[in-house]
């Protein structure tokens, strides 16, 4: 077993064992590109986080997929795996979420995806935002609930995420990220391995205490009371962060190539 797998599953272990799942403040992305810690708001955001720490609880997001990155906006994961083929595998979702939307979309928060115009359809997905994104998401389709902010390190990791090419297969990886893959290998067909994804390959928890988020200073979501979906207007996010249910394509379509 894997040195980060054997750590995620005794943080896991220990973390059930001290106190509910829900108060497990601070987890852990171990990625591809290096790891970092996310902050959570189990006390303002409870229903979120909890929901969110049902699926690490699972496992559901080791080896988890990042298959979106839109620069300038967001990179979103949570909804497929890699089991050492493609097409990937579903995360299996359950019942969605209360949508809690407190805080602003801002650089370096982490929020959930939902289903256009159902503001309460959130289940495994969720995005970063790469940058300020209040202006979009706070209102539309009832505001996106933010759950927690990444660490320093992690924005650093962000960044790398997002100066990566990505790559139009269809399905919901008409924006996949990839590394040491190029345009001649898109050409050519060439078969994804996992040297090529980025993956999230385990999160879980390392600070059970309830109130690590006390020092942090998000910002209130104002906008989110001023109206609900805004699907329509000429931004076109909402299709960036619309969660998809359907399975990917075998990653082999002709497709163009977006850098």
């Amino acid at each position: 077993m894997k040195l980060s797998r054997l750590l995620a599953t005794t943080a896991l272990l220990v973390g059930s064992t001290l106190m509910a799942p829900l108060h497990a403040t601070i987890v852990q992305f171990n990625t591809s590109l290096g790891n970092f810690e996310v902050n959570l708001f189990d006390e303002t955001t409870p229903k979120t986080v909890e929901n969110f720490l049902s699926y690490v609880k699972d496992q559901s997001y080791d080896n988890n997929v990042v298959h979106r990155l839109v620069p300038g906006f967001i990179v979103q994961g949570g909804g497929f795996v890699y089991t050492g083929q493609v097409p990937f595998g579903n995360v299996v979702a359950k019942a969605a979420v209360q949508n809690e939307p407190k805080w602003s979309n801002r650089r370096g928060t982490i929020a959930m995806a939902k289903i256009g115009d159902q503001p309460n359809s959130a289940t495994s997905q969720w995005f970063f935002n790469l940058v300020d994104n209040q202006t979009n998401l706070d209102a539309q389709n009832g505001g996106f609930t933010v759950f927690g902010q990444i660490s320093v390190q992690g924005l650093e990791i962000l960044q790398q995420m997002a100066q990566l090419p990505t790559y139009n297969f269809g399905g919901a990886a008409t924006n996949i990220p990839l590394r040491n893959y190029t345009s001649a290998d898109f050409a050519a067909g060439k078969a994804l391995t996992a040297d090529n994804l980025v993956l999230i390959e385990s999160v879980f928890v390392i600070d059970t205490r309830v109130n690590t988020a006390a020092g942090l200073t998000p910002v209130a979501n104002t906008l989110a009371s001023n109206g609900t979906s805004e699907g329509d207007s000429g931004s076109g996010s909402i299709n960036w962060l619309v969660l998809l249910l359907l399975p990917l394509a075998a990653l082999r379509l002709r497709a163009a190539h977006r850098s």
